[in-house]
């Protein structure tokens, strides 16, 4: 199960419903309050169906760049025994456009011809460009070279989950944003849903929280500061992850 794409891909699936429900209110958009997002790391648990299957640790550092800063955000994760990740995401601190993204999933499904899929792509002048590759079983790596203009607004896929904490969302309102999906070289209308203030208990703690959701997927953010995700959940809430542990930056490699 690749947890970040396949939950992020049930986002954009379920978009095309959200957005003609959305139709029936003013037209919002989606936005990203980035400057809002702290100098974090935070490990989560996976549980499937209640039994521990894995963990991730996320990582927001600020960086200073020649024109201002950016913010890098890192992720680690292994879902036993399916698969291991790595993604790291820069975005504008200022205007939270994306900057660049690498993401790379080594999957071990016996039935699989596909063994691993990466991405590394920046962006330059308003397109994306860069490389995707997929591996064989029999060794052989195709890589497929990416260009394409990013419409204005567009954010990374991931943006709606581990930027969700700052989003412009308020208890009710169903908002969209264009999101660029890297895997597929496509560009989608994303809607979510922001439900009403509650509060969740996981390991590291309770904690006062807002779900935001679509038709499969609800993750719970906090709405006071330092802003984080502490959990996330199916809709049939088979599949969780649950804030664990929160620590210290570890900087990462430039």
């Amino acid at each position: 199960m690749r947890w970040l794409c396949s939950l992020l891909g049930s986002v954009a699936a379920a978009a095309g419903a959200a957005g003609a429900a959305a139709q029936s209110s003013p037209a919002q958009q989606l936005q990203f309050d980035v400057a809002a997002i702290p100098a974090t790391r935070d490990s989560f648990v996976f549980l499937l169906r209640g039994e521990p299957r894995g963990f991730a640790v996320w990582q927001y550092e600020i960086r200073s760049v020649e024109m201002g800063q950016n913010i890098v955000f890192t992720a680690r994760s292994e879902f036993r025994p399916a698969e291991e990740e790595r993604l790291r995401v820069v975005l504008n601190r200022l205007t939270g456009a994306p900057v660049a993204s690498f993401h790379h999933i080594d999957l071990f499904a016996p039935g699989s011809d596909t063994v691993m899929v990466e991405h590394d792509l920046d962006v330059k002048r308003g397109d994306v460009e860069g490389r995707r590759r997929v591996g064989r079983r029999n060794g052989d790596v195709q890589i497929i070279p990416v260009s394409k203009p990013l419409p204005a607004g567009a954010v990374w896929s991931s943006y709606v989950l581990y930027a969700a904490a700052v989003t412009n969302l308020a208890p009710g309102d169903s908002l969209t944003v264009p999101v660029y999906k890297e895997f597929q070289d496509t560009v989608v209308t994303v809607s979510l849903v922001a439900g009403q203030p509650t509060a969740v208990q996981v390991p590291a703690g309770r904690f006062e929280v807002l779900p935001i959701k679509n038709e499969d997927f609800v993750v719970y953010v906090t709405r006071a500061a330092p802003r984080r995700v502490v959990k996330g959940e199916t809709a049939d809430r088979a599949f969780s992850f649950q804030l664990a542990r929160i620590g210290r930056v570890v900087p990462s490699q430039p």
